[in-house]
């Protein structure tokens, strides 16, 4: 591998725009112009045998160039800066105006929230905030490592039989998958880019009150939520099918953002935003009772990729099958005379279209069963709106009405489409999302989750009609999706869901709960479990874990045996007994720590796979592998 690592740093120093005047290689350049097809740069990979062998395909006698193969190269640690180069400047922690933290008693972060990727702008720490989650700006290189496709760990099946290791993935399981989100749909994108027909999410609500989906932190700065959502709204268009449609449920107090900003990432959908009454006894505002919330449905502009839905039955309205007025008798259309069959009140069949010279009654009884014909009250004959060959595609939308000399037929359509209010009992949050939930896991952590039907109904509304979709969510929450997907499931489907969550609870709630369903109600089926490998990630579990000085100084030397420190650190000018240090508070020793991790390394990248530094076992690398088609 070393040897092939040389041969590239061979190759691109013929061309002098991809080291600097130090002879040092500037990677991001080189990245930059991959991702941009530069003629000269594939005109030197294709030149060497190498290099020709490695990244390009040779499709019909056309050799195609694999850009994203060559920046997992360009992108591993065989050519990131050595250990000297990374902390030989001691640039420290600043505030926005260079200052040192020592020297201001302000601290402004550049990256605030968890998982956001910020292009600029800075705001003052939230307070309300008690969750740990901080991150520096990231140049847009730096963001692609960021994104990169990650490793998998800890791969387990669950079917009806129990649960086994896997190192192996199939695409007949359901997928639930814990890491930061953000992360973890990055890295589906390799397989799902442009397979998925609904991708369903509940996000954060940005709540004044108690009564959210989330246990996580649910109240970002306003500007900063819409970067959160940004981020992650323009990679669910990435695994959008080209008829596929984004869902988004929200309430009040964001909608109107974001609706804006899905119609700014969507030019080229409609924006439809639907009404909900999930909580039908309300709740108090300061002159109003809230009893809705909203789904923002992101369909492709011109198609029709909203399915009809089933009409309750005080909703049909009922006609009569036979025809009237003009055009309406027998002889304008033969083939629609012909006997409906009626036993015990209920339509069993349809005869034969009638000969020409053969004149019934409008009812004729025949072995006990009733043939009606298309005749009106005057004795006319006249046709049914129906053929005979086309008839049995409706035969559940008739029925059968007694008349006072036997029987008539009448139609009435049990579909229609959608309304903009949704107002059904179902979808009422406390009796089919809290208590249901309860039923189910009763120590659950969720105080307000989405009545199942109403998810069942937003996702249903798009592949009832396409058993075999893909259903993605990536605030998987309590996991009412994965849920919903195997109710769907009841029409003899075999639909897939997908569900990522970043949170622990995904091991006490998420996965149990649908784990629980499925033996339940689709035994057939079997869900996949994995983790992203944390790398960095660990250190910020173990620092928001901390509750004293002895455990953040063990973090700090455990921090300095990995080298993934930020290189605005010189860890050697460190030093945690400084009465800087000791001053401060435990929440700021935390964030002082905090800020001192490379954030680009939170997981381990896929292509660092083979490196021993990370140690990976080879049950992961097999499962990762396989997941990503490599093997």
């Amino acid at each position: 591998m070393a040897n092939f690592f040389d041969t590239v740093i061979s190759v691109l120093k013929q061309d002098e725009r991809f080291f600097s005047a130090e002879g040092e290689l500037l990677r991001n350049a080189v990245y930059e112009a991959a991702m941009k097809m530069d003629s000269a740069l594939l005109k030197l990979l294709y030149n060497n045998e190498v290099t020709r062998e490695r990244f390009f395909t040779d499709i019909e006698g056309i050799s195609v160039f694999d850009k994203v193969g060559f920046g997992w190269v360009i992108n591993n640690r065989q050519f990131l800066p050595d250990s000297y180069t990374r902390y030989k400047n001691k640039i420290g922690l600043v505030n926005g105006n260079g200052d040192y933290i020592s020297t201001s008693n302000d601290v402004e972060l550049v990256f605030p929230y968890k998982d956001c990727v910020l292009e600029g702008g800075q705001t003052k720490e939230d307070q309300k905030r008690s969750e740990i989650f901080y991150n520096e700006t990231l140049a847009p290189d730096e963001v692609d490592r960021l994104l990169y496709p990650k490793v998998f760990t800890n791969a387990k099946r669950f079917t009806k039989d129990g649960v086994t290791s896997i190192n192996n993935f199939s695409d007949a399981d359901n997928l639930i998958i814990k890491g930061n989100n953000l992360l973890a749909i990055s890295s589906l994108l390799k397989r799902y880019e442009g397979k998925i027909k609904c991708v369903y999410i509940d996000p954060p609500y940005n709540p004044t009150s108690n009564a959210n989906t989330f246990c996580y932190n649910n109240t970002f700065n306003r500007s900063t939520w819409l970067v959160f959502m940004k981020t992650r709204l323009e990679l669910a268009k990435r695994f959008l099918t080209s008829d596929g449609v984004l869902v988004v449920a929200i309430d009040k107090n964001e909608q109107p953002r974001l609706q804006i900003l899905i119609e700014e990432l969507f030019p080229e959908y409609d924006v439809d935003c639907i009404t909900v009454i999930h909580n039908p006894r309300g709740t108090i505002g300061t002159n109003f009772s809230y009893t809705h919330e909203f789904a923002i449905f992101v369909t492709p502009k011109g198609k029709k990729t909203i399915c009809n839905r089933t009409l309750a039955a005080d909703e049909i309205e009922w006609s009569p099958l036979r025809n009237w007025g003009s055009e309406s008798e027998r002889t304008d259309a033969k083939n629609c005379f012909y006997p409906i069959i009626i036993e015990n009140g209920e339509i069993v069949g349809f005869g034969d279209v009638s000969p020409d010279d053969y004149h019934p009654k409008q009812t004729e009884i025949v072995d006990g069963k009733y043939y009606v014909y298309p005749i009106d009250v005057k004795g006319i004959e006249r046709k049914w709106r129906y053929a005979r060959q086309t008839v049995d595609s409706i035969w559940k939308m008739l029925r059968a009405k007694k008349t006072k000399t036997g029987y008539d037929v009448e139609l009435g359509k049990n579909f229609g489409v959608y309304k903009t209010v949704w107002t059904d009992s179902r979808y009422d949050a406390s009796v089919n999302g809290t208590q249901l939930l309860k039923s189910i896991l009763p120590d659950t952590k969720f105080t307000y989750p989405k009545s199942i039907w109403n998810v069942v109904d937003c996702i249903n509304s798009i592949v009832k009609d396409d058993k075999n979709a893909i259903i993605l969510d990536f605030f998987g929450g309590s996991g009412t999706t994965g849920h919903a997907v195997m109710e769907i499931n009841k029409d003899g489907g075999k639909r897939k869901f997908i569900l990522v969550e970043q949170m622990d609870y995904v091991e006490t709630d998420t996965l149990p709960r649908n784990v629980a369903i499925m033996k339940s109600i689709a035994t057939d089926s079997s869900i996949a479990y994995f983790e992203l490998l944390k790398l960095n990630q660990k250190y910020v579990d173990n620092i928001q874990a901390a509750s004293n000085d002895a455990e953040i100084v063990a973090i700090w030397q455990d921090m300095l045996k990995t080298g993934f420190i930020s290189c605005k650190v010189n860890p050697k000018d460190i030093d945690l007994g400084d009465a800087d240090f000791t001053e401060l508070s435990l929440s700021d020793k935390k964030r002082f720590l905090m800020e001192m991790l490379d954030k680009n390394q939170l997981y381990v990248n896929y292509c660092d796979i083979e490196d021993e530094t990370f140690a990976i076992s080879e049950e992961d690398k097999a499962f990762t592998k396989s997941f990503y088609g490599e093997v």
